[in-house]
């Protein structure tokens, strides 16, 4: 095999991207949940559609159903889309960091209480 060969980064980009956009979902349905009430039991009601013991965990079922589902359907649109692309590895790491960053801060407690003005 010819060593300087290089496959296209694309696949390895959608996968980080991917994970990042389950990061970000589930921080946003975190900050939504505290907002509302009525949403958390809603949240609380996906997870136990299929998690078992979501009872025992309360909402945070949901909240992982919900980063579940963003992160699988990310994945499945940006695969086929970027796997045969050679991307800027800089520029992809740059907004993967930038979205863990976010999605950190915001499901961090003092965030909520600011963002929502408890």
């Amino acid at each position: 095999m010819d060593t300087d060969m290089k496959k296209p980064n694309g696949a390895a980009v959608a996968a980080n991207l991917s994970a990042m956009v389950g990061m970000l979902a589930l921080a946003a349905v975190v900050l939504a949940c505290e907002a509302s009430k009525g949403l958390t039991d809603s949240v609380h009601a996906l997870g136990k559609l299929w998690m078992p013991g979501a009872e025992g965990i309360g909402p945070y079922s949901g909240k992982e159903t919900v980063m579940l589902i963003a992160w699988l359907g990310s994945w499945a649109v940006l695969h086929p889309l970027l796997r045969r692309r050679e991307l800027s590895g800089g520029l992809c790491l740059t907004l993967f960091l930038v979205g863990v960053g976010v999605a950190s801060t915001l499901i961090w407690p003092p965030s909520w209480h600011f963002f929502l003005g408890h």
